[in-house]
């Protein structure tokens, strides 16, 4: 596993984190390692669309014994570890 730092966090940057990790009763780095998790996902949905949106140019559309999209993204997603506690709302805030 790498080991990643972060340098000049401004204080009230660190104070607002460190309060929303505080109240889902976890510590700073396991809610920021959820909260760098969640990004790596959402890049990776972003990949998925990008590939489906160059195969749509090419080819025109699905055909009507295509899976369904939303049970294709639920597969390629990893598992979840911590239960979708704290997933992004609107404005893309914790």
């Amino acid at each position: 596993m790498a080991v990643l730092t972060i340098r000049d966090v401004p204080d009230d940057v660190k104070d607002a984190l460190a309060r929303d990790a505080r109240e889902r009763g976890q510590s700073l780095q396991a809610f920021l390692l959820g909260v760098l998790r969640r990004q790596a996902a959402f890049s990776r949905n972003r990949q998925l669309l990008s590939e489906i949106e160059s195969d749509l140019a090419e080819g025109g559309g699905a055909e009507a014994d295509a899976p369904d999209a939303a049970a294709l993204l639920e597969q390629a997603r990893p598992d979840d570890p911590d239960g979708g506690a704290g997933r992004f709302g609107a404005g893309g805030v914790a």
